[in-house]
């Protein structure tokens, strides 16, 4: 395979494939038969970190480098899916393994090129996710792995938001804090989990999101109006959600619905909260196209997927399995409803735009505008 054979859109059907049968292995998990496919549930975490998220953010971070060879690390992590689907576990883990160990080597490189803070925070992600695959397939155990995937999505999404606002202002002394922050976070997950692990994991998560509250510049784009709203609210509520698995780290370990609680508030709130709000920022980037996947009709689904996961972790505190299952099944279809529109959005755009070539050319002038605008503010 030469490096101009594989383009990042050729990776989509992996990243789906991850993504609907990581959800509904969840739905079996949850007590929902409505796709009955035993190997979706057993490797449930493996699909949605490893062959969804993994292999996402891999195409992002590949997108940077040079040569398009790189690409080869999210085609490794989107195989996996299939590996595990057919039950080949150990070649399944052995391309994640292969894979984030890729995306480790692309932060080392991108890291030794510009040595800065966010830089550090990606490469320190993508070790973790690295480790994580290595424990996981070492103990025979996706809990052995799952802090640690935690910990990948936590210093990988903190790293690209101070990536995006590097040049803003921001008083020296926060950064320190938020490093500081961070390292407390990390040593929570060298520490025994059912230890002191949880607990020191939980109040550097709590005061990770009170800074991004605080700091982060999406509080002024949540003043703006239309796209720059969307991704402000978006990302202040996905930073309310980390703060609740902070809580629930910390006070919470005796319930016992205590892991799931952990897993989804981190999981479904925080992390897919990032994802429908960086989407207008990186998916074009991504994919090279003009068209940034908002419409005002985002606005709702992205509520009741937010009303249904609260519901979700609602009915788990309160240990209401019947309403737990609906409001899980209901967010899992919703998930699929965001990005299914988000998809239509963009072909609606391109095929609007394409039949407008004067509006092509205002739109691509505004897109390169707000996009670059959206670097900075989001």
């Amino acid at each position: 395979m030469n490096s101009f054979s594989l383009k990042p859109f050729y990776l989509i059907p992996l990243v789906l494939l991850a993504l609907l049968t990581g959800i509904s292995g969840g739905w079996i998990r949850l007590g929902s038969m409505t796709f009955a496919l035993a190997s979706g549930a057993s490797n449930h975490g493996l699909l949605m970190v490893g062959g969804f998220l993994g292999t996402l953010i891999s195409i992002e971070r590949a997108m940077v480098m040079k040569k398009r060879i790189w690409l080869i690390i999210p085609l490794l992590t989107g195989l996996s899916s299939i590996f595990f689907l057919i039950n080949l576990d150990q070649a399944g883990m052995g391309a994640l393994l292969a894979g984030s160990f890729g995306l480790s080597m692309i932060m080392h490189f991108q890291t030794i090129r510009h040595p800065f803070f966010h830089s550090i925070l990606l490469y320190l992600g993508a070790v973790c996710w690295f480790i994580g695959n290595f424990l996981a397939w070492h103990f025979g155990m996706i809990a052995a792995g799952s802090t640690w995937w935690i910990g990948f999505l936590l210093f990988t999404i903190v790293g690209e938001r101070l990536e995006l606002s590097q040049f803003l202002p921001v008083p020296t002394w926060s950064k320190q804090a938020l490093g500081i922050l961070l390292s407390l976070f990390f040593i929570g997950l060298v520490l025994p989990f059912h230890g002191i692990g949880n607990e020191v994991m939980g109040m550097a998560g709590l005061l990770i999101s009170v800074w991004l509250l605080i700091f982060d510049m999406a509080k002024v784009a949540a003043k703006k109006k239309a796209q720059f709203r969307y991704i402000g609210v978006g990302l202040r509520v996905g930073y309310l959600w980390l703060g609740a698995q902070g809580l629930i780290l910390l006070f919470m370990e005796s319930h016992p619905l205590f892991y799931d609680l952990v897993l989804h508030t981190f999981f479904l709130g925080f992390t897919f909260s990032m994802i429908w709000a960086h989407a207008p920022i990186i998916f074009p980037t991504i994919f090279g196209i003009r068209e940034t996947p908002y419409h005002r009709l985002l606005w709702w689904p992205w509520s009741l997927f937010q009303l249904t996961l609260l519901g979700r972790i609602g009915f788990a505190l309160t240990k209401n399995y019947e309403w737990r299952k609906i409001m899980g099944v209901s967010n899992g279809y919703l998930i699929l409803v965001m990005f299914a529109l988000m998809a239509g959005i963009v072909i609606w755009k391109i095929k609007f735009i394409s039949t407008n070539p004067r509006e092509s050319d205002q739109n691509h002038t505004r897109s390169n505008s707000q996009n670059s605008t959206l670097r900075i503010n989001a």
